[in-house]
């Protein structure tokens, strides 16, 4: 093998990992917004009554339908095209594992951790964290197709 293929390939390796990089972290940036989303969704359903597990629905509906909306204009863009209510749907499903995460990591650290309860965005983001690895993988290989 001459130098100059192994040099292409590796060249080629690294700009494929260098284009994922980018796009983790443009994914990663779209979860602070879908986080702070999350958030405020949140703490109005606590300010409306809710208990933290039953606020935490409407919080993580809301965080998703804005993260899909971004990573479709941002981080995915060049996907390939298809209805918006199907890719919606197609993203809630493929991030619903994710989501489970997020939402039980949140809710044991809340139930279980005194400092967490007193401050329910350390639950929000320790959820967020836990499920962000699995919901990069499944957006780019299930919802957001050739991007």
């Amino acid at each position: 093998m001459s130098g100059s293929s192994g040099t292409l390939r590796g060249t080629l390796a690294d700009s494929r990992l260098g284009r994922l990089a980018v796009q983790f972290a443009k994914f990663g940036a779209v979860g602070i917004v879908g986080l702070l989303v999350d958030t405020v969704v949140l703490y109005a359903g606590l300010g409306m009554g809710l208990e933290f597990f039953a606020a935490r629905v409407p919080s993580f509906f809301a965080a998703a339908t804005a993260t899909w909306a971004l990573n479709r204009a941002f981080t995915f863009r060049g996907a390939a095209d298809e209805p918006l209510h199907r890719q919606w749907a197609k993203f809630i499903v493929a991030n619903a594992f994710g989501g489970v995460v997020n939402y039980g990591v949140s809710v044991a650290l809340e139930s279980g951790v005194q400092t967490v309860a007193e401050h329910p965005f350390l639950a929000v983001a320790a959820g967020s964290i836990a499920g962000m690895f699995f919901n990069f993988a499944a957006s780019k290989h299930l919802v957001f197709k050739g991007a």
